[in-house]
């Protein structure tokens, strides 16, 4: 069995990660703890944004693995339009789900190398060093992203929760988090995109029930709704269904001559937790850019189509404490897990892959695994997925340098095998039932 390039302690992880869930539950029968429900009822609200149309959800909905909703875009940018009309960010979504037990941002040495692990978001700068928690981390960042839920002041936030329905729960997680003096304008200070001006105190609670919203979502997001561990692959490793032919292939496949399992490991923890399915480390891929990506064409990016993601590089280098590493890991994003990578609401269902959502099938993602370094280079850098499988070329990785060539690139697999991998993908989809 192939072992993961990096010693990943499951029970570690999730101690660092998790919210620890305590109280009452909010909803007779239900699964979910007070401090949960508050979570969901956050993720699921889309009041929470400048125009009151945008959610968590909107862009890391269930039935899609937590993660892009919509056909149309993921077929084309993978990237999703913010509250304000126009304003688009300039990655895809990443999965919500299995997000949660990512350690607290770090660097490690490995063979006398910087290793960095941990954190969320696609560059790691959800890190999770003011709260203790990446998840939480992550979750204080869309509603104030000027091109996600675009609201202005964290205050704006918390005053729009506490008129939500659900504000009873916030009230009974923080105790007079909703007791603030807010000014007479604050309706108007939130809608032209101000600070709302309040006291040291005032400010102080505002920024205390910020961040019990934010460990709210995380909490409901390491909660067995999203995280559901309910695949046929743990059915499978749970001894109580057996693969197909064509899928044990694969998993022999992924385990073995593909090398997936390196940065994927897929052993289960010292206490038979279930596998995460990555590492928590970053990689350059080569992944080609993406020529559909709306950020290219954005008032908000002043590089236009110049403009090169930089990954974790571009994270580091606002670091004092790492920006000496920054140069070699530009272009490295972070490895997610497999969890959920096909699932959709339907067949026809699209999907986009990879952090800028390059790729819109899993059949590519393999193809561009096993081949990248053997096909030639594409004439144009900005050939889609689609038509560099059907001219039998790859275009030139976005970013050139620290572009992994150990673990794929070159992997040799035959036909069968990219198929069966696929297969065996496929089996990682939360939601599972047998067969009647």
């Amino acid at each position: 069995m192939m072992t993961s390039r990096r010693s990943v302690t499951w029970l570690g992880a999730c101690a660092l990660g998790l919210v620890a869930v305590t109280g009452a539950q909010a909803t007779e029968g239900s699964t979910l703890s007070d401090r949960e429900h508050l979570g969901k009822a956050l993720f699921f609200d889309k009041a929470l944004s400048f125009n009151g149309n945008q959610a968590c959800a909107t862009c890391h909905a269930p039935a899609a693995g937590w993660t892009g909703p919509k056909t149309r875009i993921n077929a084309a940018g993978g990237v999703y339009e913010g509250s304000i009309l126009g304003r688009f960010g300039n990655r895809k979504p990443p999965s919500a789900a299995y997000a949660t037990p990512a350690p607290v941002f770090h660097m490690e040495t490995e063979d006398g190398a910087a290793l960095f692990v941990g954190g969320n978001f696609f560059d790691g700068r959800a890190t999770g060093e003011k709260l203790g928690n990446p998840a939480a981390d992550q979750a204080q960042g869309p509603f104030l992203n000027k091109v996600e839920q675009a609201l202005s002041d964290p205050a704006c936030v918390v005053w729009k929760a506490c008129g939500r329905p659900y504000a009873w729960l916030l009230k009974r997680e923080v105790p007079g988090a909703c007791d603030v003096a807010w000014p007479a304008r604050i309706e108007h200070q939130c809608t032209a995109g101000k600070t709302v001006p309040l006291p040291a105190a005032q400010r102080a609670k505002v920024s205390s029930t910020y961040d019990a919203i934010a460990l709210a979502i995380a909490a409901y997001e390491a909660s067995s709704e999203v995280n559901a561990y309910s695949s046929k692959f743990d059915a499978w490793q749970a001894g109580k269904v057996r693969f197909t032919p064509l899928e044990r292939a694969g998993f022999d496949v992924f385990e073995g001559k593909a090398q997936c399992a390196a940065c994927h490991p897929v052993e289960r923890g010292a206490n038979g937790e279930p596998p995460l399915l990555t590492d928590f480390t970053f990689d350059n891929l080569g992944v080609p850019r993406n020529p559909d990506n709306p950020w290219y064409t954005r008032p908000f990016n002043p590089d236009g189509t110049a403009w090169v993601d930089a990954g974790l590089g571009g994270f580091l280098v606002q670091r004092a404490d790492y920006q000496a590493y920054a140069a070699e890991s530009s272009g490295k994003h972070k490895v997610p897990t497999l969890r959920n990578v096909d699932k959709r609401p339907s067949r026809r269902f699209v999907k986009a892959f990879m952090h800028n959502g390059y790729f819109k099938t899993l059949e590519g993602v393999v193809d561009f695994y096993n081949s990248r370094d053997v096909k030639p280079r594409c004439a144009d850098p900005l050939t889609t997925e689609a038509d560099a499988l059907a001219q039998g070329c790859w275009p030139e990785a976005e970013v050139a340098e620290n572009v992994n060539v150990d673990e794929l690139g070159n992997l040799g697999l035959t036909a069968y095998e990219q198929r069966a991998l696929v297969a065996f993908l496929k089996t990682l989809s939360d939601g599972w039932t047998p067969a009647p």
